[in-house]
């Protein structure tokens, strides 16, 4: 009875061998687990292949041109989801599939192997005991009685079910036969794919694909600002919360910061959770809470070099809250502003004030009685929280879906509800403004919070209970000497 569990022994070492190059080999040859230049200008994290968008081949990133018209530098990467077309890669995930089905054959097998030899270490002594009389009536029949007879008819019943466990093992040995069979074919196939990925210098294509993502972020840097001319489609990045609220990475601090806050809901609000990076935030795992000591209004938060910037519940007060110590550093009243839904979005909410950051810096957009209810565009101090400059753009905050800041300039979406578009914009610059018609996809019907993150060059959103990602295509002029 040894025989089988030294077979099932060997096979779950293959098995083990295999799930273990397959875990930490393939994904280095592969590239994997490497570093991805993001495609479409949102964070390296994001842009894993888990999110694919619905764009074919390659799409602009970013364009810069002289006065004249000249195309100077044009950032260009692949669309997400060619990487998920590679048959190398859905090859690699199907034979992880079969290992996984294999694997959890074996385990079946060994759990009833297992029990079924306890059962017949339990019959040993039954056995010999029977073996033993057996040999004496055939060398003595004379000394079979009829009490002998009887009690040897007892012991054979009571052996009768080891038949079927002596038979579940020889089907369980048909099994590993066949699960040896399909670990055989697993090895041919893993060690081909092996010999043909091996061909390739890796550790060359990585250090490749890292001065390409160096070269991309120096591009971006030399771009600097510019006019916003299109926006991506959605990419939904997680489905968490009520159908209100917001989400945001660090607007300011270096690309290394990789931390992610969800707030959810409009009204009262004080629970903030931070998750240590986007992977983990599409998982809702590793978050720590922080618990506000006032509650919130709205969803037009931002988080502005490690602080979270909010309009206080009931109030124009406009708080900043430092993650790292835990404490509200500063509260200011933003002087004249509507709150309580006196002045909100069209979807309402009390998102009467709606802070956010740009590659200028921190900024509020609201409006006030004097003001007629058209949106006030103030450029804030984030160390004071004092109003440096301020804009009236003439636009009906009522009248607005949602708005955000690119380089400067205020864009406005002339609904929340399907079939929105970037409708107005007001360049701060220039003190002047002008009607737009930037479509895009408004996939869940409902936008209650949408921010331009400038560090990632994307607009975070959260649309009716799902937390999405667009990208955003600039139009850059390069001012030329001569």
């Amino acid at each position: 009875m040894s025989v089988p569990m030294l077979k099932i022994g060997a096979v779950l070492s293959t098995m083990a061998m295999v799930t273990n190059w397959m875990s930490q080999t393939l994904p280095s040859l592969v590239g994997l687990n490497g570093t991805i230049i993001s495609p479409d200008g949102t964070h390296e994290r994001i842009i894993s292949g888990l999110y694919p968008g619905s764009e074919e081949g390659w799409q602009v990133y970013s364009t810069a041109s002289d006065p004249d018209g000249r195309c100077v530098c044009t950032v260009v990467a692949p669309a997400r989801n060619l990487c998920k077309r590679d048959p190398r890669n859905r090859q690699l995930r199907q034979l992880t599939e079969q290992v996984q089905n294999v694997s959890q054959s074996m385990e079946v097998v060994d759990l009833r192997t297992s029990r079924d030899l306890q059962y017949v270490r339990d019959s040993e002594p039954l056995l010999r005991g029977v073996d033993g009389r057996l040999h004496t009536y055939v060398a003595s029949p004379r000394t079979l009685t009829s009490k002998g007879l009887q009690e040897l008819k007892g012991q054979m019943s009571q052996l009768r079910p080891l038949l079927s466990v002596v038979e579940q093992y020889r089907l369980d040995l048909q099994t590993l036969a066949t699960l040896r069979m399909e670990l055989l074919n697993l090895s041919i196939i893993l060690t081909a794919i092996q010999e043909e990925v091996g061909a390739y210098d890796y550790e060359e294509l990585q250090q490749r694909v890292l001065m390409l993502e160096t070269r991309l972020h120096s591009c971006m840097n030399k771009l600097g600002c510019g006019r916003l001319t299109a926006v991506s489609n959605p990419i939904t990045v997680r489905a968490s919360g009520s159908r209100f609220g917001s989400w945001m990475t660090d607007a300011m601090i270096p690309s290394s910061e990789s931390r992610v806050w969800s707030m959810d809901g409009y009204y009262k609000g004080r629970r903030v959770l931070e998750y240590r990076t986007m992977g983990d935030f599409t998982k809702g795992q590793n978050f720590v809470q922080h618990l506000l000591p006032h509650p919130w209004a709205g969803t037009g938060h931002v988080v502005y070099n490690g602080s979270l910037y909010y309009n206080k519940h009931q109030s124009n007060i406009l708080v900043q809250y430092h993650f790292r110590s835990r404490s509200v550093l500063l509260q200011r009243s933003l002087s004249g502003a509507g709150y309580n839904n006196t002045f909100p979005y069209s979807w309402g909410g009390s998102s009467d004030i709606d802070l956010m950051a740009d590659e200028t810096g921190l900024w509020a957009v609201y409006t006030s009685i004097p003001n007629a209810g058209n949106i006030m565009v103030s450029r804030l101090d984030p160390r004071s929280l004092e109003v440096l400059q301020s804009w009236d753009t003439g636009f009906p905050k009522r009248s607005a879906g949602e708005a955000f800041m690119i380089c400067g300039t205020l864009y406005v979406t002339n609904s929340h509800l399907a079939g929105a578009k970037v409708h107005f914009a007001y360049n701060t610059n220039t003190s002047t403004y002008e009607y737009t018609d930037i479509p895009f996809h408004n996939q869940y019907s409902h936008i209650s919070m949408m921010d331009y993150n400038p560090r990632e060059r994307a607009l975070y959103t959260w649309n009716n209970g799902h937390q999405v990602l667009y990208n955003v295509t600039l139009f850059h002029v390069i001012q030329s000497d001569g």
